[in-house]
């Protein structure tokens, strides 16, 4: 069962480290087809689009064919994707290819997490938090590794190239490891291919998308806070988002220490007022190092709760894993997607500041809900 863990873990891994290369030369990538600001963000909102839509079918196939395969397959498929970039015939093609990208990743983020649930539920112990840390790290390293690429004058086709192919070597070499889970025909697979979270999982769903809408504003918007409302300089105004990060990878390489000893609810709970005193002192004293400090508070609240909510999910006594686990993803995504842009556009009408205040109210939602709940085997009861 350790090679088990250990494969799946590459596997975040593996999935954190090439999104980090390829993301982090889209100057490149827009320069290169002639894209501005608006075309390239929305050629990204086809990526996403494309995987919010396709996580909710996700569940069924894995009913059908197993999670390992469709981990296999998507984690491939999303390796020769990347190295197609930056050779296409114009923009209308990248947008093609990010739509297709987006429910690749959309399958594998579902499919890996079962193969998660699947170790953890072997280990009869919480570990799920340590499968999304090593997702964070690859991230980290990633973003390393394409510094090094852009340092020594290396290609944007030949970067991703190389990153691919390593990458796609490494899931062909893992992929006798991963755990060999059977369709479940005794599960329903005859049912709707679209399925919402059903009334037990709404609730978990919420915790979801306010953690993962408030990820996605510190992601998007820490740095723009930073120097426009914290008036950091340039240099120091990426340190927010640095420390968030930071923050967030910590939290989940301990996570599961923190998950065994105060369980599930207290965690959620925790993390929520976490989140939530850190947010509150970035917008009550609007300057750069309280920010510092309220961002990486943040990262470190909001760190274990997508893990243990996915976990929740996937361990649902009445649903196959897959399908559970689909639910909710589906849900926290949708959040990640649409809750940047629309604190974009409260910021227009508003501020920043203004917008942000939002997320406090998702976070206390996020926590109240943690109170609602008690940890049980395999899930969670009201």
């Amino acid at each position: 069962m350790l090679l088990h863990r250990l494969a799946v873990k590459t596997i975040f891994f593996v999935n954190g480290f090439i999104f980090a290369n390829w993301v982090s030369r889209l100057p490149r990538i827009q320069e290169l087809y002639g894209a501005d600001d608006g075309t390239i963000g929305l050629a990204l909102l086809s990526l996403s689009v494309g995987a919010v839509g396709a996580m909710p079918f996700t569940g069924w196939i894995i009913i059908k064919h197993g999670s390992r395969k469709i981990t296999l397959y998507s984690a491939l498929l999303y390796c020769a994707i990347v190295s197609l970039i930056p050779v296409l015939p114009g923009i209308n093609s990248l947008f093609v290819l990010y739509l297709f990208m987006g429910i690749v990743t959309g399958v594998l983020d579902v499919a890996m997490n079962a193969q998660a649930i699947l170790v953890e539920r072997a280990y009869q112990k919480s570990i799920m938090t340590s499968f999304h840390a090593l997702f964070s790290i690859g991230m980290m390293m990633g973003a390393a590794s394409s510094s090094f690429f852009v340092a020594i004058g290396t290609g944007l086709t030949s970067h991703l190239f190389i990153v691919a192919s390593g990458a796609l070597l490494i899931v062909i070499l893992l992929s006798r490891n991963l755990v060999r889970d059977t369709p479940e025909p005794s599960n329903s697979p005859e049912g709707p291919l679209f399925r919402l979270p059903n009334r037990s999982l709404v609730s978990i769903g919420i915790i979801t998308f306010c953690c993962m809408l408030g990820e996605g504003a510190m992601s998007d918007w820490s740095v723009n806070y930073m120097e426009n409302v914290a008036m950091a300089s340039k240099p120091l105004a990426p340190i927010g988002l640095s420390a968030f990060a930071t923050a967030m990878t910590l939290g989940r390489v301990f996570g599961d220490r923190g998950r065994n000893g105060l369980g599930d609810q207290r965690m959620i709970i925790l993390g929520g007022f976490t989140a939530l005193l850190g947010l509150s002192l970035t917008l009550l004293f609007p300057e750069p190092y309280t920010s510092i400090i309220g961002f990486f508070l943040v990262g470190l609240g909001l760190s274990s709760i997508v893990p243990i909510a996915y976990s929740v999910a996937g361990n649902a006594k009445e649903l196959p894993s897959g399908v559970g686990l689909a639910m909710v993803t589906t849900v926290g995504y949708s959040g990640f997607l649409f809750g940047p842009p629309i604190i974009g556009f409260i910021a227009d009408w508003h501020t920043l500041r203004m917008a942000l205040l939002l997320v406090i109210v998702l976070f206390g939602i996020m926590t109240f809900l943690g109170f609602r709940y008690k940890a049980v085997s395999h899930g969670y009861q009201t």
